[in-house]
């Protein structure tokens, strides 16, 4: 019967549950196991139903379930109780204050800008690894009580929803979220409407976004969405998808992301009377337009271009998460400058004041027909850093060129290794367990946890199958919806209730599909991992998880390649995939595998977190030595797959899969099946024991943020501050269009050893004559490079030591102790400085002797 028309009935929280909409609208409650309890208490189906989104859980509710929930005092009561945990949460000083009380760093605040942020599934603005990590970041700014804003899209349609067919290709689904169905609200401006900010596109046509706020524990996320009526069709679909569409479509969205996105948040601290950030930190380069912005305003009130870049380039801090040039965005050029929008003068319509030509300078690179978001990124950031001290190695090789002159080892990006939040990943029957190790102190601060012992072997063996047999019984749910979805007949699933042994060895594998992750590493040699899986006395199975981007076809073909195998009747009950990998499958996962296996191509990795939330709940790490596991790694810990070295790919693969094959089967089996009268693996809980007390603190987000505090955001801070005072910036301007003009005549006439030959033990002089033209001893470093030489001469890991200048300031001397015997090699250079010169290399002038 078709009905006459439609009511539309609308949800009412009575007044003693208003906590309850107060809860659910700060994400903190993703990372707080009682109070997702609370909201899970209310109906597990239900939250289930809903993908544990409490803000449609709480709408779907039936009167009657409401009426229920107001009369019952136990409910009430711990509803009363998250409340007041929020509240003391969010009021007590936190570790940044009492580390900065009573100086100037404690007014240091940050805007931290990201193209996706995984704080938590049921705000589907995330992909994987970069995004999860910039949640972990801003849950851990919070908890540490950080002063950030995180800076991002709100896309309408997230990223895709995973499916397979029954061939086993991906296939790729988009839902539509409404803003009212997440956990954020509108910034309201001044007269209570919401806050719109705007960026002009080609054609001078505006493109208006609206802003949102997520509130993730003591941080605000501002979100801005360009689905909204004022807009036209097409600029309403610029945040439709995460990494949709073609490269305008991308750089439409990055556009938004930086220059609308710093329009935001500095209306939003006008509007609530918050300070204007003194560090911007581009996570990635997605918004290295919001350094062109900036530099605009400044221009605009009577600045030059010298000046304004000095001053962005003193407070900005950019992070590279990629060692590969692939994975870094390059547009046209052509495609660059139209956006840049050039008047009849040559000034930017995007940014009113900017050069274009100057604009597209700063992305230049060795393609001049290409324009690099990370040297943008870089030119742009006097602050600049890997994510691990591996991948902080490779980017200064990477980008060494940026700055000609200086060695591969001065280029100034240095490294924070990546973390991930502890109270999100790690699991509650774990949780008790680290916290006994750390001897109950904060897991948020502990630098170790020194009480390794304080649970007993049974005791954490218990716990590690009761996480591992959780995983079986999701796998075996997930796995078997997974089959339905690709048309399988319910008679042909009989076999699905069964998959997974809750006793076996258990080896996770989840990450973003990509050609150098390597999937499929695995099956080099298919009929030796069947040996393995299918071992009747001691069974090994895996369980894989993980997207391929949708343009990414030999992601896909690895995906199919591996579903597959996994299909084959003879081995389907021992690895399985599992579509859709999301944040809530995460937590299973890492906590109920036994080891967690990374096999990337080294140096490939940037760094890697599944790991690391896998070591948090006892899980133990086989990898390469790449990421984060080659500046952790350690024997005690887990296992490292030997890399290999080979002109040919096919080759270097055969070999690691092998050295893969012979640490499962002769190492990590043995180890875990031996067991004691009791059952327990000793040795495996040894490790495991070790592996959580030694690593698990190292890998915690809670540290990386305290390492970016210290490092790079209270440094930028200071610096920001000071070329903010203007004076400081146009001197500063000038300075270095000085001493660049000054350059040519800078000479180091002589230098001479003082004390001759040396012992061992006892100290050696030196003097240097330089010649500087206009400049002035304190325009300039004169620095000895010193070092032992190897056999042609070279100086072999070289350190440098500051000369001082003598009275008249035309010669420079050094005095240091000699210690080690053999061939000391020595130079001597002139390299510029200025307080906000963080490091020489920056303006790629040096002069050594002729």
């Amino acid at each position: 019967m078709k009905a006459y028309d439609s009511l539309n009935v609308t949800p009412l929280l009575p007044e003693a549950l208003q906590p309850l909409q107060t809860l659910a609208m700060n994400l903190r409650w993703s990372w707080r196991n009682e109070t997702h309890e609370l909201f899970r208490s209310i109906d597990p189906a239900l939250w289930t139903k809903t993908g544990h989104n409490p803000i449609t859980l709480l709408k779907s509710l039936r009167a009657s379930k409401v009426q229920e929930l107001a009369q019952d005092e136990t409910f009430l009561h711990r509803m009363q109780q998250e409340l007041e945990d929020f509240e003391s949460y969010c009021e007590l000083d936190r570790w940044f204050k009492k580390n900065t009380a009573g100086a100037e760093d404690a007014d240091t605040t940050i805007a931290y800008f990201s193209m996706e942020f995984g704080v938590h599934q049921s705000l589907p603005i995330y992909s994987g690894g970069l995004g999860v990590l910039a949640g972990d970041h801003m849950k851990s700014a919070s908890d540490l009580g950080v002063p950030i804003i995180g800076v991002g899209l709100l896309y309408t349609y997230g990223y895709f929803k995973q499916t397979l067919s029954r061939e086993g290709w991906q296939q790729e689904h988009y839902t539509e979220h409404d803003p009212q169905d997440l956990a954020v609200l509108p910034v309201l401006d001044e007269q209570g409407e919401q806050l719109h900010v705007s960026v002009t596109y080609p054609e001078q046509r505006e493109v208006l976004a609206a802003v949102w706020k997520a509130d993730i524990g003591r941080v605000p996320l501002l979100l801005l969405d360009t689905n909204i009526e004022a807009n036209p069709e097409d600029f309403r679909v610029i945040t439709d998808r995460l990494y949709g569409g073609d490269a305008e479509h991308r750089i439409k969205q990055e556009l938004v992301l930086g220059v609308a996105g710093l329009r935001a948040v500095q209306r939003f601290c006008e509007i609530t009377g918050r300070k204007q950030p003194d560090v911007i930190h581009m996570n990635e380069g997605h918004a290295g337009f919001a350094g062109v912005e900036r530099m605009g305003q400044l221009i605009r009130t009577g600045e030059t271009f010298e000046t304004a870049l000095a001053v962005v380039r003193a407070s900005t801090l950019f992070t590279t998460h990629t060692p590969v040039p692939a994975g870094i965005d390059r547009f046209d050029m052509l495609l660059a400058e139209r956006y840049l929008q050039g008047d009849e003068s040559g000034i930017s319509r995007l940014a009113p004041g900017v050069p274009v030509s100057r604009a597209l300078e700063l992305g230049k690179e060795e393609d001049p027909n290409r324009f690099n978001m990370a040297h943008l990124g870089l030119r742009l950031a006097q602050y600049a850093n890997g994510v691990a001290k591996l991948h902080g190695a490779v980017s200064r090789s990477m980008f060494k060129d940026l700055y000609p002159n200086f060695d591969e080892r001065e280029v100034p990006i240095t490294s924070v290794t990546n973390g991930v939040h502890i109270p999100t990943w790690i699991r509650k029957p774990m949780k008790s367990i680290a916290s006994a190790m750390s001897g109950n102190r904060d897991l948020t601060t502990a630098n170790h946890w020194n009480a390794p012992d304080a649970i007993g072997a049974s005791e954490l063996w218990r716990v590690r199958n009761e996480l591992r047999k959780e995983l079986v019984e999701h796998s075996r749910a997930l796995s078997l919806q997974s089959w339905e979805d690709r048309g399988a007949q319910e008679a042909e699933l009989g076999w699905t209730k069964n998959i997974f042994n809750p006793n076996a060895l258990t080896i996770g594998f989840a990450r973003r599909v990509s050609t150098y992750k390597r999937l499929t590493l695995m099956l080099q040699n298919p009929e030796r991992l069947r040996r393995i899986l299918m071992n009747p006395e001691r069974p090994v199975q895996f369980v894989i998880a993980g997207k391929a981007h949708p343009a990414d076809m030999g992601g896909k073909e690895l995906l199919q390649e591996l579903i597959r195998y996994a299909d084959d009747a003879g081995v389907r009950d021992r690895i399985i995939f599992i579509p859709d990998y999301n944040i809530s499958m995460a937590k299973f996962l890492v906590a109920g595998s036994d080891v967690w296996l990374n096999n990337p191509i080294r140096p490939q990795e940037a760094s890697g977190t599944s790991g690391m939330k896998a070591v948090m709940n006892g899980c133990l790490t086989l990898s390469i030595s790449d990421g984060w596991w080659d500046e952790f790694r350690d024997d005690e810990a887990g296992w490292t797959i030997p890399s290999a070295v080979h002109a040919d790919p096919h080759m270097r693969d055969k070999w690691e899969s092998q050295a893969l094959y012979d640490i499962l089967e002769h190492e990590i089996v043995p180890m875990f099946y031996d067991r004691d009268e009791q059952g327990v693996p000793q040795a495996w809980v040894e490790k495991i024991r070790y592996s959580m007390s030694q690593v698990g603190p190292q890998v915690a987000a809670e540290r990386m943020v305290r390492d970016y505090c210290k490092d790079l955001y209270l440094p930028a801070g200071r610096t920001s501050r000071i070329a903010n005072q203007l004076e400081n910036a146009r001197a500063f301007a000038q300075w270095q269009s000085k001493v660049k003009d000054a350059w040519p005549q800078v000479a180091i006439t002589e230098i001479r050893n003082v004390t001759g030959s040396a012992q061992a033990g006892s100290h050696a002089q030196f003097e240097a004559t330089v010649q500087l033209g206009s400049l002035t001893p304190e325009d300039i470093r004169v620095e000895a490079v010193i070092g032992i030489t190897d056999e042609y001469g070279e100086l072999v890991n070289p350190r440098t030591v500051t000369m001082d200048a003598t009275a008249d300031g035309s010669q420079f001397v050094m005095d240091i102790p000699v210690d080690l015997p053999g061939t000391f090699g020595y130079t001597v250079r002139v390299v510029p400085h200025h307080r906000l010169l963080r490091s020489p290399a920056e303006l790629g002038l040096v002069r050594f002797p002729n």
